[in-house]
């Protein structure tokens, strides 16, 4: 099993490429099964989600083919085609591998009017039902039936047809489900309290390309006017807003400076508030973001929800950098009730966090020391590589397969910036 291995005390100085966002790739891919043209998606992250999700999609009969990769660059372009679809089953065995595999349910069932997908059950950082998922489904007309661990969704006459639904509380994954069994319904849907993430705004302005009339992109009320079919297209998936984010906060806690090169600025408003309230400078730049650190780091009182607040997926991030700040800090987490699982591994290596709850107070330190730590999930794991970058000596980082789900060749983006930083592999 692999591990990171890494030498804490160095500025990270430099530019960092960002790459395709692994939330708004897996969002993307599922549309292939909404047309029988192809898809062709660039800016497509190297990632083990993204290889996942394309192993399903070849089981339901998607074919998938991908350019060849220059050395050294990052991402590739993949081209899909759902000429007919060999299956409407995802079965148990792709989707307790990987969460996202649930969103082949909407568009299984707009194309085909059926689709059977397992239950994908809770993960590492807490439960996350498919309640709304199937709510929303429900309202455009479908009939689902819960068995043996599976969701069969039909539509009755072999298409849904047009519903309005209202999110409770805002679900990113529903939100897209619905959207893009939307699409293909019969009449016009209306959704209402609908997520607002970047990576639903990239969802919806794929499905456009392709044909689709969605109106109130960006916006919590959406409107979509079913159309007969969707055509193939070609399509760059967005920059990372998290990996920038980590990286940012890599040059934090380093007193570093890094470039996010491709960073947008308009995808990460709360995040880069965040870096400035901390201390940290923050350009906009003709290439994306320049984050600086030329003084101590300010704690922060952050609480995490939906866009376009504070993200969930950077609050582990953000505690490794606050660990040395000078005074208390308070992170607040709103999303998720499991998201301390870092909390005993920065411990290990010197941090001071006191958990309440969802609520934790981090005492500002005045170094970290390397250890070995234990990954429990992605976001976490990038939270222990952070916390090593900075500490005193050596500190390994085990389960590093969680990282690959997420970050696109880490060790290679962050030795270019001076890190002395290694993958190792014990057999």
């Amino acid at each position: 099993m692999d591990s990171i291995w890494i030498k804490g005390g160095k500025r990270l100085e430099g530019r960092i490429p960002i790459s395709g966002a692994k939330n708004a790739a897996l969002t993307l891919l599922p549309c292939a099964l909404l047309t029988d043209e192809p898809l062709t998606l660039g800016n497509l992250p190297r990632l083990a989600d993204v290889d996942s999700f394309g192993h399903l999609l070849n089981q339901l009969g998607v074919s998938t083919s991908i350019a060849g990769v220059r050395s050294g660059q990052f991402g590739r372009r993949m081209t899909l085609q759902a000429s007919d679809l060999a299956s409407t089953v995802a079965p148990y065995d792709m989707v307790r591998k990987m969460r996202a595999s649930v969103l082949v349910l909407g568009p299984m069932l707009a194309r085909a009017g059926e689709a059977t997908v397992s239950l994908p059950g809770g993960c590492a950082i807490g439960d996350r039902p498919i309640d709304l998922h199937l709510k929303a489904l429900e309202c455009l007309g479908a009939d689902i039936e819960l068995t043996a661990g599976y969701v069969k969704a039909t539509a009755p006459k072999g298409r849904l047809t047009g519903g309005d639904f209202s999110f409770p509380v805002v679900s990113v994954g529903a939100t897209e489900n619905a959207l893009m069994a939307a699409v293909l319904a019969t009449g016009r849907s209306q959704l209402f309290n609908a997520a607002r993430e970047p990576e639903i705004v990239d969802l919806c302005n794929l499905l456009v390309a392709m044909g689709a009339k969605i109106e109130g992109i960006g916006s919590a009320h959406l409107v979509i006017d079913g159309v007969q079919g969707l055509n193939g297209t070609t399509y760059e998936v967005m920059p990372d807003r998290i990996e920038a984010g980590s990286y940012a906060c890599a040059a934090g806690i380093t007193g570093g400076s890094i470039e996010l090169v491709g960073a947008r600025p308009q995808d990460m408003l709360a995040i880069t508030n965040a870096l400035s309230q901390a201390g940290l400078i923050v350009e906009f730049t003709e290439h994306g973001i320049k984050v600086s650190a030329d003084r101590a780091l300010k704690p922060l009182a952050l609480s995490t929800a939906p866009f376009p607040c504070f993200p969930t997926d950077m609050q582990a991030q953000f505690m490794a950098m606050l660990a040395l700040a000078e005074g208390d800090s308070f992170l607040e987490e709103t999303i998720f009730e499991n998201r301390y699982m870092h909390v005993p591994e920065l411990r290990r290596m010197g941090g001071e966090v006191d958990i309440h709850g969802r609520s934790a107070i981090v005492h500002g330190v005045g170094k970290l020391t390397g250890a070995e730590v234990m990954a429990t999930d992605l976001r976490a794991s990038m939270s222990l590589v952070l916390a090593g970058l900075a500490a005193e000596g050596e500190t390994e980082v085990l389960r590093v397969y969680h990282l690959d789900r997420g970050y696109e060749r880490l060790e290679e983006k962050l030795l270019a910036v001076g890190a002395a930083i290694e993958r190792r592999s014990s057999g």
